[in-house]
């Protein structure tokens, strides 16, 4: 039987159908504004420095419905902020007062797909005191179903029938007779959102309305933010100088391109003005620097487009993308891209496709203050390439990843981006076929990844994750997570995970049947006997697990986790153990304080082979680990309870 947590189950059992409870008009606490959804001061100093401040909806005042709180896979609570929101039918409202002055909002919302999918549009009423525009909502990039990787049709029949389905405990192809799967399967990807410009700025205290109109509108929160000027580069190369359209009418990218050729032999930066430019390839840059007026002004738009026959790299798709060089062709050197918005138009995950933001390699190159939206991965790097630096951007709405560090990337710098909404891992680093060194994501923060994990590191040299914001991932997946997985290379030198903090972390594994924890390394392909340590970071309100360290089960007697070292830790609420230890080898604590646990402090489980003298597991005490969740179970005792059940903590608090 599996178990999940038991939040309020609001489960989504149609396209529309949401259950909650109503919330009155209220100004108690509408002004209060959150870091992943917590009172900020329990994040400080931890994840990215962002212009905007985040107000939840179900804080706001409304007369509409609030959903939630409930993490259960599937459901619109779930992959809410904070999981929860609030529903408006049409004509109710949710009403935000602005806790800092504001030109420019953005909403994140979900509305229903249409009956066959693909998505339907529905207007959004913006009121405020001087200001009464529509926002036009669709659901044409969210609302994905079924199994990987996921269709966009709710009355699609199984993509792989010969695979094991959790609900059912079978393969449906070998199974007779053949179980009947409700429809649609496992909706996900409810969520996406958009920005407003409210053309004139509104002090702290002033109320926005937003009003529902035709169709049930969930609200998960408003971000606000005090937008400056436009960029003017005088010295730059324009682009509209070489005919490019900026209404967003006309196919932009031969301007751009010529733009870009005239800067390289004259020496000089490109400059994209205010304006919307149509681009529905990729533009290749190589020792080149572009810039826009910021991303609220200059925008890059492209439509997806369907190749007559596939690209050499399997591309069935074309779409708009920044790309450098490829590795085999010597990578690309020198770019810098800056202020500008890419707005992508995919609904579908086709892995093959090159359909994202930005791509290839690029060596001793820049990427700062983008927005990126709606493209497949926000940043795919295929390497060898060495020495890029990834700062202040927005990366949101993706159908896979936010950003991927795919082969051979070395001393390169992921900090200070914000991600929300992706559809796999957040960040990754994949050591595939060539080993990734000397990385780092630092000072990020991650919110409602719906697939996957936060960060996720598979392999790699000497790996540094450091000072991040990691909340609410939605399933199968963990806020931080360490993998000798996909063919990744060995974890060698050191690994470092250090004074992160993870919030609603740790989600239900369907093909194991168990909750995973806030960090979660996994043994599948090989052991993980690198220089791991984990120091000072804060796990709170995990939902399962704080910790777990497990190896596959066909392999638990072949690779294990040795050796790892955990300090200066704060845990702060699970929903079971603080530690939860399903393979061979062992693992340090010092100063790893804890409380608010669910269950036992540690569930040792070890190889499964329950030996006379002790777990396969051994834990040591260096000492100084309050709250007396480790003392009765070192070195090794075997406490393994397969699937504890769930208790909610309470919410975190200062400690």
């Amino acid at each position: 039987m599996s178990v999940r947590p038991r939040w309020s189950a609001l489960v989504l059992g149609a396209l529309l159908g949401v259950t909650g409870t109503a919330h009155p008009a209220s100004a108690a606490s509408d002004r209060q504004f959150t870091r992943a959804a917590l009172d900020p001061s329990l994040t400080a100093g931890r994840g990215a420095n962002v212009a905007f401040v985040e107000q939840e909806a179900e804080h706001a005042r409304t007369n509409g419905t609030v959903i939630g709180p409930d993490r259960t896979a599937y459901t619109l609570p779930a992959e809410a902020s904070g999981r929860s929101a609030v529903t408006l039918d049409p004509g109710e409202f949710v009403e935000f007062t602005l806790p800092r002055a504001a030109n420019a909002i953005t909403v994140r919302y979900s509305i229903p797909d249409a009956p066959a999918g693909g998505g339907i549009t529905a207007p959004l009423a913006v009121t405020t005191r001087h200001v009464s525009r529509t926002m036009t909502l669709t659901s044409q990039y969210s609302w994905l179903y079924n199994q990987y990787q996921f269709t966009d049709d709710p009355q699609a029949d199984l993509l792989h029938p010969d695979w094991w389905i959790t609900e059912c405990q079978c393969v449906p192809a070998a199974t007779t007779p053949a179980p009947v799967i409700t429809k649609p399967f496992r909706p996900m990807h409810f969520y996406d959102e958009q920005r407003l410009l409210l053309g004139r700025t509104h002090r702290a205290g002033e109320r926005i309305r937003l009003t529902a109109r035709g169709v049930p509108t969930t609200i998960d929160l408003l971000d606000s933010e005090l937008v400056g000027a436009p960029k003017v580069d005088l010295a730059g190369v324009n682009v509209l100088l070489f005919g490019a359209d900026p209404t967003g009418r006309r196919d932009a990218a031969p301007a751009i391109e010529k733009a870009i050729a005239y800067a390289k032999k004259t020496h000089r930066r490109v400059y994209l003005p205010p304006g919307v430019f149509q681009v529905n390839r990729h533009i290749v840059v190589d020792d080149v620097t572009i810039g826009g007026a910021g991303n609220w002004y200059t925008i890059v738009k492209g439509r997806q487009v369907t190749l007559d026959a596939p690209a050499p790299d399997g591309s069935r798709h074309a779409g708009v993308g920044f790309y450098g060089r490829s590795a085999a062709e010597g990578g690309s050197r020198n770019v810098h891209l800056s202020g500008f918005a890419i707005q992508g138009d995919v609904r579908e995950r086709i892995d093959t496709d090159q359909v994202n933001g930005i791509g290839g390699a690029m060596s001793d190159s820049t990427i700062d203050g983008l927005h990126i939206q709606h493209t497949k991965v926000g940043l795919w790097f295929d390497g060898p390439m060495a020495n890029v630096k990834v700062t202040n951007n927005i990366v949101v709405d993706q159908i896979a990843d936010g950003l991927n560090f795919h082969t051979g990337v070395t001393n390169s710098l992921v900090r200070n981006n914000f991600v929300r909404n992706t559809g796999d891992d957040a960040l990754a680093m994949w050591a595939e076929k060539t080993t990734n060194s000397a990385n780092t994501f630092d000072r990020n923060t991650v919110q409602t990844p719906t697939l996957a994990n936060g960060i996720a590191i598979y392999g790699g040299n000497d790996i540094t994750v450091s000072g991040n914001l990691v909340a609410d991932p939605i399933r199968e997946g963990s806020a931080l997570h360490a993998g000798t997985r996909f063919g990744a290379e060995p974890f060698t030198g050191y690994l470092r995970f250090t004074g992160n903090t993870t919030v609603r972390a740790g989600t239900y594994e369907l093909n194991w049947n168990i909750g995973l924890g806030a960090i979660w390394m996994f043994a599948l392909e090989r052991s993980i006997d690198a220089d791991v340590q984990v120091t000072g970071d804060h796990y709170l309100d995990s939902t399962y697990n704080a910790i777990m360290l497990v190896a596959d089960w066909p392999v638990k007697d072949l690779y294990s986790i040795d050796g790892v070292r955990f300090e200066d830790l704060r845990i702060d609420g699970t929903g079971t153990s603080v530690l939860s230890a399903r393979a061979g080898g062992s693992a340090s604590f010092a100063n790893v304080d804890a409380r608010n646990v669910g269950a036992a402090g540690v569930n040792n489980c070890g190889r499964f082979g329950f030996p006379a003298s002790g777990s396969e597991f051994g834990l040591t005490d260096l000492g100084g680990n309050d709250g007396g969740w480790l003392g009765p179970y070192v070195p090794n005792v075997i406490t393994c309870n397969d699937r504890p059940p769930v208790t909610p903590p309470p919410p975190p608090s200062r400690w």
